[in-house]
């Protein structure tokens, strides 16, 4: 079984340079459906497993997809289906917002219900009830929810989430920019993963405007084209090396993160007593004194409070934090997965609903370990870099899905960490 293997104490500095984001390239990715001319360029494209999967399945639609370095260049004039591979769908939840660009253009989507991490209920009715308010009829038989436009295509309307979800705001997004008429998002997700949707959107044509915002409007158009796109940089990537610089770092520099992405982690991360400073490339960070982290509250919520997506790695940190910190987590029920691995690190950490309780100590042991979520993966990593001896982390499928090159990043800040293949 493929593991990671990771000496503690070994302190990291450097610099390190943060990747395209995963949350924002697979909708671009679907997005470039919606071109019936010309050729797409996406660079800045992060090689994760997740990548690849929506690559093959909008390949198994008919898109060709060439891949140079970073660089996809993407060319969907000759779609030949719109029903995706049931295997493909189930590998990953975001391959649910292929079905906006295929319903804008086909009239028609064939989605099987999706699959994913495993850490909570995220049910796809608000891509299906914004889809309908657009015109579309849905039918979920089987497995599968078969949509069907209306005769004379999609039509714009005024759409209302009851909750400010991503993938619904990219799938309603996306659907709107071939309808007929104005469509209103209101309380649309935020997320700068969203913007830099809606610029890939504009760039082929698109007129999308308020993205970034809670309402958002697109003014649909009668056709879309190819475009060169440069990804933003990933956020939670950017994240996880600056709290890992927060506990073991002599000092690191995130190259290419954005600050103002990042900033209620940056302002916690502070709170806890460490140093951050940015500038126009990149985010630098040094450890709090002693290089524990001050107690903290922290409670999760949608963009622009502080991300679900890095309430395990500040969960890890603050395992050898002073005092007792408290971590509400508001998005998924399910999220608190990694708390029993961290206990077998010995973390002092008790969980009650959606609330954990960590009472830090001064130091966690290395312990085998098995990754239950992407994000709860490098959690687990972040632990490692702080225990005494060694840790082996397991389930990296789950780390592979969202982190490129996670391991050989960490050795160029002087991480003594290494991964082992099944074979070796």
């Amino acid at each position: 079984m493929a593991k990671i293997i990771i000496e503690g104490g070994h302190r990291i500095e450097g610099s390190v340079r943060i990747g395209g984001a995963k949350n924002a390239v697979l909708p671009i990715l679907a997005a470039s459906l919606l071109a019936s001319s010309g050729t797409s360029h996406i660079e800045d494209v992060p090689s994760l497993l997740d990548v690849r999967n929506m690559a093959e399945t909008i390949t198994a639609l008919g898109a060709t997809v060439q891949v140079t370095g970073s660089t996809y260049q993407i060319r969907a004039t000759d779609i030949r289906s719109v029903e995706p591979p049931l295997d493909l769908v189930r590998r990953m939840r975001a391959s649910f917002v292929v079905a906006g660009p295929l319903l804008a253009r086909f009239g028609e989507a064939v989605m099987a219900l999706p699959g994913g991490c495993n850490i909570g209920p995220r049910p796809v009715d608000l891509h299906i009830k914004g889809l309908e308010a657009l015109g579309a009829r849905a039918v979920i038989e089987g497995g599968f929810v078969h949509f069907k436009a209306p005769r004379g295509g999609l039509r714009g309307a005024r759409v209302y989430l009851d909750i400010p979800s991503v993938g619904a705001t990219q799938n309603i997004m996306m659907a709107a920019t071939l309808a007929k008429g104005q469509t209103i998002i209101e309380n649309a997700a935020k997320e700068p993963e969203n913007v830099d949707l809606a610029n890939y959107l504009n760039a082929m044509g698109a007129r999308v405007r308020g993205a970034g915002t809670d309402t958002i409007r697109i003014d649909g158009v009668s056709a879309m084209h190819g475009a060169t796109h440069t990804v933003i940089p990933d956020r939670i990537e950017a994240g996880t090396f600056l709290l890992a610089g927060a506990v073991m770092g002599n000092g690191i520099y995130v190259e290419n993160a954005v600050s103002n992405h990042l900033t209620p982690l940056l302002a916690k991360i502070q709170e806890a007593g460490a140093e951050v400073a940015d500038d126009v490339t990149g985010v630098r960070v040094w450890p709090a004194e002693g290089s524990r982290l001050r107690a903290l509250d922290v409670k999760t919520h949608y963009y622009p409070a502080y991300p679900t997506d890095l309430q395990a790695q500040i969960v890890a940190g603050l395992a050898m934090g002073l005092g007792t910190s408290t971590i509400t987590e508001t998005v998924f029920e399910n999220r608190f997965m990694h708390v029993a691995e961290l206990r077998r690190m010995g973390a002092e950490i008790q969980v009650e609903g959606r609330l954990a309780i960590i009472d830090g100590i001064e130091k966690l042991s290395g312990a085998q370990v098995t990754a239950t979520d992407l994000r709860a993966g490098a959690a687990l990593v972040i632990a490692g870099l702080m225990a005494d001896g060694y840790t082996e982390v397991m389930g990296l499928h789950h780390i592979d899905r969202g982190y490129d090159n996670l391991v050989g990043k960490f050795q160029a800040l002087g991480a003594n960490i290494r991964r082992v293949e099944d074979d070796e």
